[in-house]
């Protein structure tokens, strides 16, 4: 069709085979748009379109996604606000017209149903990546992923595990829990079935926890896509690589954490062998 559909927050470019989708960078924009930026959406990877009655003399134009079409949708399995779902675009009731033409457009180029997509059709965020948790800052450069611990947030098992990078082959999906619920965090799923993972986030050490004003949405969601669609482009058949603690080389940074190790000793929370053990293994990275 090659028209432009502009609402709030959002403008649909309509194409013989795709739906560019350009978000706003206004203030009032959510975040998660902003940091979307543009999405381009195959129309293999939408099953239906709908449009409805909005809020305060508005309509809403919505494509309903395939299952398993768009990585970000998979990691967030449900939990976006009305508000952050990037398949909405909210128009005055005005356009409802307009947007009736361009919803029928749509539904008349529609080949697919709603069974499940073989392979993510919708690109995912680009690698690097990396956001602030709670416990730990969070980084992928697309073939791995790192966590780096905070000693004022991370708990005493995580700090005896140390700083921990995970091949994308080693995984086998990602686990995200908003920060707007209780108990928000992002689990790295182990493809090693000798791994047990400890249920509670803050204690395991392929998982970074959230909180107030850490692993915020529109950080954490593209991080988590990102992650997952590696981890399908990577196959289940790939070898398994050695999951190791990541390197640190800053002496000062060393001895922080040699302090820290030291507290959680006094404060009976790490044995004495357990604190000569790991500050052996942390002068050793100097």
């Amino acid at each position: 069709m090659g028209d432009v559909l502009a609402g709030f927050h959002a403008a649909w470019e309509f194409e013989s085979d795709s739906v560019l989708i350009r978000f706003e960078r206004g203030i009032r924009t959510p975040k998660l748009f902003q940091a979307l930026g543009e999405r381009r959406i195959p129309l293999e990877a939408i099953a239906a379109v709908t449009l409805t009655p909005g809020k305060r003399g508005t309509v809403v134009l919505r494509a309903i996604p395939r299952p398993g079409a768009d990585p970000l949708i998979e990691a967030a399995a449900g939990q976006l606000k009305e508000g952050c779902d990037p398949y909405r675009l909210v128009l005055p009731a005005e356009r409802e017209t307009l947007a009736e033409y361009y919803a029928d457009e749509l539904r008349a180029q529609l080949t697919t149903d709603d069974e499940p997509a073989e392979r993510y059709l919708v690109a995912p965020p680009e690698a690097p990546l990396q956001f602030k948790a709670y416990d730990g800052k969070a980084s992928f450069d697309g073939k791995s992923v790192s966590f780096r611990w905070f000693w004022t947030g991370a708990s005493s098992a995580k700090w005896k595990a140390g700083d921990q990078t995970f091949p994308v082959a080693a995984l086998s999906g990602v686990e995200w829990r908003s920060p707007e619920v209780f108990e928000g965090h992002l689990r790295l799923l182990r493809r090693e079935p000798a791994v047990a993972q400890p249920a509670q986030a803050d204690q395991d050490p392929a998982a970074v926890v959230f909180g107030l004003g850490y692993g915020p949405v529109h950080e954490s969601l593209p991080f988590a896509a990102a992650v997952l669609a590696a981890v399908r482009g990577a196959g289940a058949g790939a070898p398994i690589p050695a999951v190791a603690p990541a390197s640190r080389r800053d002496p000062a940074d060393i001895a922080e954490r040699i302090r820290h190790l030291g507290e959680l000793r006094d404060a009976g929370l790490v044995t004495d062998e357990e604190f000569s053990t790991k500050k052996a293994e942390l002068l050793a990275e100097l």
